[in-house]
């Protein structure tokens, strides 16, 4: 899967809010994530677990550059009982690059996923991200 994403700081998270949750026409959802990233010789690995007890492993490719950036993607979703086997078979193989852990507020528009993340010891985030539809 491909898509197209941005990120920048927020400096009134409320405000950004309040225009997403009035564009969207929804409260929009609150997560909870917890990404864990494993170090990798090509692209990013990262283990991300969600409060309500699922997770994901997602592998994805983008460049480290600003603004707008391809990221091409990969997803495999994980059983809840397996959540922690998988973690230490990781950690066993791959050394840990970090552990990011935030509250996500995820506003849909049009084609559009709006994140406004609170990240703990980084401040506030706004991602937009737009997936690639594919014609057949």
């Amino acid at each position: 899967m491909r898509n197209i994403e941005i990120k920048a700081k927020v400096k009134d998270i409320e405000q950004l809010r309040r225009k997403a949750k009035n564009l969207s026409q929804s409260q929009g959802t609150i997560i909870k994530q917890d990404d864990t990233f494993y170090k990798s010789s090509k692209g990013r690995l990262k283990l991300r677990k969600v409060e309500n007890g699922s997770a994901e492993l997602i592998f994805y490719d983008r460049p480290d550059s600003k603004g707008p950036k391809l990221s091409s993607y990969e997803k495999s979703f994980i059983p809840v009982d397996n959540v922690a086997d998988i973690n230490a078979v990781l950690s066993m193989a791959l050394d840990t690059d970090g552990i990011v852990r935030k509250t996500r507020n995820l506003f849909l528009i049009d084609q559009t996923r709006v994140h406004i993340d609170q990240v703990e010891g980084l401040g506030d985030f706004m991602e937009l991200e737009v997936r690639f539809r594919y014609i057949a």
